[in-house]
């Protein structure tokens, strides 16, 4: 396969041999069509509606069509929504399943204990609240978009960030298409364009391809802490009728994860008997051994969880990384020429487990920074009244309160349940205390000598099940003859030191299968089957040596979501 460094060379070479690029030009260019990219299109056009202005918006989506990539559990709160799009009842927003009941479980290998409703700290009470699929959600928000104008490039990635000589953001260039594996040109290569921009707001999700580069060169988290995540993997399911209980929602922790491990359960019950269910694991975990994808598994078969999904049929499967620090590990989401958004910054309440709402609000914010300065006829300078839009909101003063979550629950389960719980319950999030992450998730991993193998059961077929099985139900495809987006900064590393020292830790964090250990006449090589890759970035994230990085792949590839 291609090293990074390798990529990069080619991709520099065309450019010289091909170029120049096409060209067009926008007020703003958007990187993502997700909640958060799609509100801060809209919102820019309803400002420019509202103020008699013209201003040309467009979003660029990875994906095959918006919404194909969008995976969340999801329970949404409808504050933001209610700012940007008020009468989304009138327009048929897919909010259809309010929130009925809420249960949170302890569990053990047998036993799930109830908490009392009296009990529950604010965070984790959802009423007003609606069960939703949000790559559903995204598609209408998607369409309320282009009935403003706003022009979307779906199955367009952006590959590359635009700066002039002033290292200003001018926009970015989508990736070359047609390149073999090899890195040659086929019959059917086209070379990227660029989309220039006033602005350039990145929304691409946890961790953004772009974003990332845009937070190490201007440093954007030099006053943040470390950024922290976890990997949420879902399935869909049509249950049976007598079990359904539209707008029950469920939460647990504990079992099957030990109480070191950060991490938990839901199981949401929507409309037409579906019900969707997934499992959260902090990716700050020490034991190699530990596979999220078979720990969701193991989950499905505790006897409290189990009835539900016999004689059940599992509709859909995927897996997206979650940006979980919160307020005291956002970077500064400003810098010459654009903005970051969204869970591309990391606006996510961990402790609601809730990020549609506040990427939504950010979105606004940043539309809101974006109008003023065009309208002021400024580009490319830092849009410095989002951040201080941001500081006099209600988001700001939601994620000051749970601020302390995810460091209380790095902890442990039952000291964080405690703080969390004083914090929350009795404090009501006004604590005169912070606490912050102290270090990147993948500094966490230990030597496999220090821990020993986990026994995981075999899938069944009927409520657990194998990756490959999986993936084929999150309709991923990538064109198989493209140089693989999964890059390695120095090709001996998996062998010489994941397999070494973390007994080849990426056979079990990838939820896609991947990554393989294979052997060539005796020999074990890494092979990575770069068609599986459903973009969840956890390879990105948790590697130890920080050697695999993830880029974007042609346009179009990855899961194509339905009801997800």
């Amino acid at each position: 396969m291609l090293s990074n460094s390798t990529l990069n060379k080619i991709n520099k070479e065309l450019l010289a041999t091909q170029g120049p690029r096409e060209s067009m030009d926008y007020d703003v260019v958007i990187v993502g069509g997700g909640p958060a990219g799609l509100s801060t299109a809209i919102h820019l056009k309803q400002l420019a509606q509202k103020n008699n202005q013209e201003i040309s918006v467009c979003v660029l989506e990875k994906g095959s069509e918006v919404g194909a990539h969008t995976l969340s559990g999801a329970v949404m709160d409808p504050i933001a929504l209610n700012e940007l799009i008020p009468n989304w009842q009138e327009l048929g927003a897919p909010l259809n399943t309010p929130v009925t009941e809420d249960r949170f479980l302890f569990l053990t290998k047998s036993r799930a204990i109830k908490t009392p409703n009296l009990l529950l700290p604010a965070c984790f009470v959802n009423h007003g609240n609606y069960i939703v699929s949000l790559s559903n959600f995204t598609r209408w928000l998607g369409e309320q978009a282009e009935g403003y104008g706003v022009e979307i490039f779906p199955g367009f990635a952006a590959a590359e960030i635009l700066y002039d000589d002033q290292q200003r953001v001018v926009g970015v260039a989508t990736g070359n298409q047609g390149l073999g594996k090899d890195g040659v040109p086929t019959k059917n290569f086209q070379l990227g364009m660029e989309l220039r921009a006033k602005y350039t707001i990145f929304a691409e999700g946890a961790r953004g391809h772009l974003g990332k580069q845009l937070i190490s060169k201007y440093q954007l988290d030099k006053n943040s802490a470390p950024q922290t995540y976890a990997i949420g993997i879902k399935e869909l399911w049509e249950i049976d009728p007598a079990k359904h209980q539209p707008g029950l929602v469920v939460h647990t922790a504990g079992w099957p994860l030990k109480s070191d491990t950060y991490g938990g359960s839901f199981l949401y019950h929507l409309e037409n008997n579906q019900v969707a269910v997934g499992m959260v694991v902090g990716l700050s975990y020490k034991n190699p051994y530990l596979s999220p994808f078979e720990e969701f598994q193991r989950y499905k078969l505790h006897p409290k969880i189990k009835p539900f999904f016999e004689g059940g049929k599992r509709l859909s499967y995927g897996a997206r990384a979650i940006t979980a620090g919160g307020l005291t590990s956002l970077p500064k989401v400003v810098f010459p020429g654009g903005a970051l958004v969204g869970c591309d910054a990391g606006f996510l309440n961990a402790s609601r487990i809730k990020g549609s709402h506040s990427a939504i609000k950010s979105g606004m914010l940043a539309a809101q920074a974006a109008f003023e300065a065009i309208s002021d006829n400024r580009s490319y300078d830092e849009l410095s009244s989002y951040p201080l839009q941001f500081k006099q909101s209600w988001l700001h003063q939601e994620l000051s309160k749970a601020r302390n979550f995810k460091p209380w629950m790095a902890k442990g389960l039952l000291t964080g349940t405690i703080m969390v719980g004083l914090e929350q319950k009795l404090l009501g999030g006004k604590m005169p205390w912070t606490l912050k992450n102290k270090q990147a998730d993948h500094r966490y991993i230990e030597n496999a000598e220090y821990h020993q193998p986990i026994d995981y059961p075999k899938p069944d077929g009927k409520i657990t099940f194998d990756r490959l099985s999986s993936v084929f139900l999150s309709n991923t495809n990538h064109e198989e003859n493209q140089p693989a987006h999964l890059t390695l900064k120095n090709i001996d590393t998996p062998v010489n030191t994941n397999l070494a020292k973390y007994a080849g830790l990426e056979s079990r964090y990838c939820p896609a299968g991947v990554y393989e250990y294979v052997k060539d006449d005796g020999i074990e090589r890494l092979q990575i089957n770069a068609q599986n890759c459903v973009h969840c970035k956890t390879c990105d994230i948790k590697d130890p040596t920080q050697n695999i990085v993830w880029v974007t792949p042609e346009g179009g590839g990855g899961p194509n979501y339905s009801g997800m």
